[in-house]
């Protein structure tokens, strides 16, 4: 696979003064730009802009790589914080004799990076820094199982980070030293009245979607009929004055098709609207070649049918694609938020009254014995665990028992406590009074940098064709912030503001609908189509022979918990087998690179 931004820093000679001067001539970066001066050299890509130090506003798109190598010269390491926009950059100095690397807020752009401390190697590819020698690391390969992608800033190659979102790393002379550079700050004291808040969040929405379209003649949008993409593709539709070009994936399965909301939202808007139903044959010709294009193991199922989306609209001529991440881990849309606020209730009923309830919700209580009285006690056993670890608690490796899924041998290699230790670590960045911020900011690295993002980047970088996110704006996100916590929670209602911001211009069905998304019915389709079966025990029969997991395990999901469960057991034959698909297009890769 070919990158987009990479290079190899010799950090011998760039210690060196009488090696340094003649790096930065000799130096070959690869970047959407590159610029260089005597004593340093930046290479770019994505759409930053950098903020001007003696005017209002930001450079212009054209010297990006120049004006970054500037502000760098001024700011040095803050020069991270002054750049807007979706970005990844490099820059290395011989005056200071550093090398540093960064990524925007959501990591909307990635790198990654490897040293030895003779070597500094870096890409926005993991398996394009990493060496021919270099190990896959246990503890990633468990995160996978766990996460269902590899949080950073581990990645699947043990001598390999990948940057965090919104942070930047500094290597010099004492090593390498990662920081983040955006801050989690909420204002939630900040109070405004509700028709100027809306009227601000349209024209922000407005003014991004105008930003995003320039340059490009037909730029189109993906549509899955909720009210991220129907926010955007109505938007697009009044910044372009022209029926905009809004693409939607179906499912001929029920419970999984929500191709009536996308017709809806078309239609309101004046969408020109195109349908691709995902069907079983498509996911045997597909899973092989989405699961090897990404860089390291990446199981959100919604990648393939977002490649569909994102391969149609490039075939139809669009030149651009929009997609509606965001909203809901910027306003407060995902359920499980709610369902937190319900804990958090009970964990401020008296102490006394926990008490008394608490001993009859135990294991041998006989009211767990009796229908509706089991979930309630469920719930307040439920409530006990501390957040974050709350949030994982029906984890799906850990139902179903590590110990009963992968091997000793493996087990020996890898610390099970681990991901709940990373889950900390990350909740503890934030420090926001309300628990709603602070799911928010969780979930902008595990559900937006680490999953989300990395799916719509896949599929459209398979597709050819570069994307953006209206909803993620550096200003937009300013605005999130600054919102009082119960206009993005409201008692149970979800994303509050968003929607009543959006009545009106939304249609009502959209604005009342749960949300869905391109959910794919792969454990459905896996129980009823033979060649999709085939191509699902042939991944696992492999996988079982590489000591990772247990032969048994697999035997038992194939024969007895996927048919019996398939919606619920499909996620984990899911991720096994884009695992496997995986690790062969990795040997597939290592065969053909000459020697």
């Amino acid at each position: 696979m070919k990158d987009r931004l990479s290079g190899q820093i010799d950090l011998i000679s760039l210690f060196d003064a009488d090696a340094a001067p003649m790096l930065i001539k000799s130096l070959a970066l690869r970047g959407d730009e590159v610029a260089r001066d005597t004593h340093a050299i930046c290479a770019v890509i994505g759409s930053p802009s950098v903020e001007s130090e003696n005017a209002a506003g930001a450079s212009r798109p054209s010297g990006l790589a120049t004006e970054i190598l500037k502000a760098w010269h001024t700011n040095g390491t803050d020069v991270a914080s002054r750049i807007r926009g979706a970005y990844a950059l490099a820059i290395v100095d011989t005056r200071r004799e550093c090398v540093f690397l960064a990524v925007d807020r959501f990591a909307i752009e990635t790198l990654c990076y490897r040293s030895d401390g003779k070597t500094l190697a870096f890409s926005d590819r993991a398996d394009c820094v990493h060496g021919r020698g270099d190990e896959l690391d246990p503890q990633a390969i468990f995160d996978y199982l766990y996460f269902h992608m590899i949080p950073a800033p581990r990645t699947i190659f043990r001598q390999v980070r990948r940057l965090p979102a919104a942070h930047g790393v500094l290597v010099d002379r004492n090593g390498a030293r990662e920081t983040r550079h955006w801050s989690l700050h909420f204002d939630e004291q900040h109070r405004q009245p509700f028709a100027a808040a809306r009227d601000t969040f349209r024209n922000l929405i407005r003014d991004s979607i105008a930003e995003d379209v320039v340059g490009h003649q037909r730029v189109g949008a993906f549509l899955s009929g909720g009210t991220d993409s129907s926010t955007v593709a109505g938007m697009l539709c009044q910044v372009t004055g022209k029926p905009a070009p809004a693409y939607s994936i179906g499912f001929d399965a029920e419970g999984y098709d929500e191709m009536v909301y996308a017709r809806l939202a078309a239609k309101h808007f004046g969408c020109e609207h195109y349908e691709y139903y995902v069907t079983p044959d498509d996911l045997v010709t597909s899973i092989p070649a989405v699961a090897q294009h990404h860089d390291q193991p990446f199981g959100n199922s919604s990648a393939l049918p977002a490649y569909y989306c994102a391969r149609n609209a490039q075939a139809d001529g669009c030149t651009k694609m929009l997609a509606g991440d965001g909203g809901d881990e910027l306003f407060g849309g995902n359920s499980r938020y709610a369902m937190q606020r319900l804990f958090e209730f009970y964990h401020a009923a008296p102490k006394g009254i926990r008490r008394l309830i608490e001993p009859m919700c135990a294991d041998n209580s006989p009211l767990r014995r009796i229908p509706g009285l089991k979930q309630a006690t469920g719930y307040v056993r439920h409530s006990r665990v501390p957040m974050p670890d709350r949030l994982e608690s029906f984890n799906l490796i850990t139902q179903l028992d590590p110990a009963n899924v992968l091997t000793a041998d493996f087990l020996a290699q890898i610390d099970i406590g681990e991901p709940s230790r990373h889950m900390q670590a990350t909740w503890n960045e934030c420090n926001a009074p309300s628990l709603i911020n602070r799911m928010l900011a969780y979930d902008w690295r595990y559900t937006l940098a680490d999953s989300d993002l990395p799916k719509v980047r896949g599929a459209t970088q398979m597709a050819g064709i570069p994307v953006a996110y209206p909803l993620l704006s550096d200003r937009l996100t300013d605005f999130s912030m600054a919102l009082q916590p119960d206009w993005k929670l409201r008692r149970f209602r979800l994303r509050w503001f968003f929607k009543e911001a959006l009545r009106g211009f939304l249609p009502d069905e959209i604005i009342r609908k749960k949300k869905k998304g391109f959910g794919l019915p792969f454990g459905v389709w896996t129980t009823r189509t033979p060649g999709l079966r085939q191509l699902v025990e042939d991944s696992l029969n492999t996988l079982a022979k590489r000591g990772i997991v247990r032969p048994d395990f697999i035997q038992k999901l194939m024969g007895e918990l996927l048919p019996e469960h398939p919606g619920y057991y499909g996620e984990m034959v899911w991720i096994l087998t884009m695992f496997e698909q995986w690790l062969r297009g990795q040997e597939t890769q290592r065969l053909s690179t000459p020697r």
